[in-house]
């Protein structure tokens, strides 16, 4: 997973630690110039000015008392640096069993890879020994129930759906109540994307949960917002906006693969302090880590390169 991790991340990576690289390049003792250029290169590569900001003032903090005497040291303090700051909100996703069945709601603005995340995330809790059932809730776009439907036939897994334009709500409604009588574990529900600033659709996001609710007053368990990484912090403003609408339990990443804007997490953190379920590292169905601060810091910053 690490090595996988580590390619996803190559267009990062080559901003990041090939910059850092030219900072260290040759350098024998910490100065100015140096705190500095790590500075501006955290800002470039997208980690946020808050984010940025603190992990500077604990390096300059360490260098002024002289705990880090070499270029060596300053690096390997930002490394562990960076890891600290992502490592509270490494969290996984933990189904309850007392919770039949468990319900996740995924949620997120168009073209963010829902839809492909339920598949990859479907087939995952297959490995786990979970018995699945999907839920087609993105009724406003015909290729979204296909795509799903293709999904579960691939991978065995029954698939609730209604024609096109029929109310997200009822099919979402109908698949809780299927999952109940079949008894499955874990019911994954897709939605319509849209954008935050959609009040209408966002308001319908909540009737969908006010809905799952009234089935299981405990439902939905996981409210996951799926964010992808190359958008930047465009993310981090639409994070706020479903958070604040429905509640959200934790996020998805996707689309690292496709970025240089990895660096986007921290500032997602930092700002929300919502836990990162789960980070996409590519288009196979395989491709679906749960996330580990470490790894990803690892495979951000190779010590090699």
């Amino acid at each position: 997973m690490l090595q996988r991790l580590k390619q996803s991340l190559k267009r990062t990576r080559a901003l990041f630690t090939q910059s850092l690289a030219a900072l260290f390049l040759g350098k024998k003792q910490i100065d100015a110039e140096l705190v500095e250029s790590i500075e501006t290169l955290l800002l470039t590569s997208d980690v946020g000015l808050e984010t940025t900001q603190n992990i500077m003032q604990n390096l300059t903090a360490q260098v002024s008392r002289h705990d880090l005497n070499d270029p060596s040291a300053l690096f390997q303090a930002l490394k562990i640096l960076l890891i600290e700051r992502l490592q509270p909100y490494a969290v996984p996703l933990k189904i309850n069993p007392s919770h039949q069945p468990f319900v996740v709601l995924l949620v997120g603005i168009n073209g963010a890879g829902k839809t492909t995340t339920i598949g990859k995330l479907a087939k995952k809790m297959q490995h786990d020994n979970k018995q699945v059932l999907l839920a087609a809730g993105d009724t406003f776009r015909a290729a979204a129930v296909e795509q799903l439907k293709t999904w579960g036939e691939r991978n065995n897994i029954p698939v609730i759906a209604q024609a096109s334009g029929a109310d997200s709500a009822a099919v979402i409604f109908d698949a809780i109540q299927a999952a109940k009588a079949r008894k499955i574990d874990v019911l994954l529900a897709d939605t319509a994307g849209r954008l935050h600033t959609q009040s209408h659709l966002v308001e319908e996001l909540k009737k969908i949960k006010r809905v799952i609710s009234r089935v299981d007053a405990t439902a939905p368990h996981e409210v996951l917002l799926v964010l992808d990484a190359s958008i930047g912090q465009n993310g981090l403003v639409q994070a706020k906006q479903f958070h604040e609408a429905l509640g959200v339990t934790g996020l998805v990443v996707t689309k690292l693969d496709g970025t240089a804007k990895g660096g986007v997490l921290f500032s997602i953190v930092q700002q929300l302090k919502l836990p990162i379920r789960f980070i996409g590292t590519g288009e196979s169905i395989d491709d679906l880590a749960v996330f580990d601060a470490q790894e990803f810091v690892e495979a951000l910053i190779l010590t090699g390169d």
